[in-house]
């Protein structure tokens, strides 16, 4: 059985998400310094990334 187009990844076109994942937003917040080490509830939000 065959793929259909639309469902496969292609390397040529990166788009913004509109979510990410808590892993992702935990790591752009440490990056920043706007959480501490061992806070891992209560997150602030974040702005999407280009990914």
């Amino acid at each position: 059985m065959s793929q259909h187009p639309s469902l496969r990844v292609g390397g040529k076109i990166r788009k913004i998400r509109n979510v990410m994942k808590r892993y992702e937003r935990i790591d752009v917040l440490r990056a920043e310094g706007r959480i501490p080490e061992d806070k891992y509830l209560g997150l602030p939000k974040t702005k999407p990334t280009e990914i």
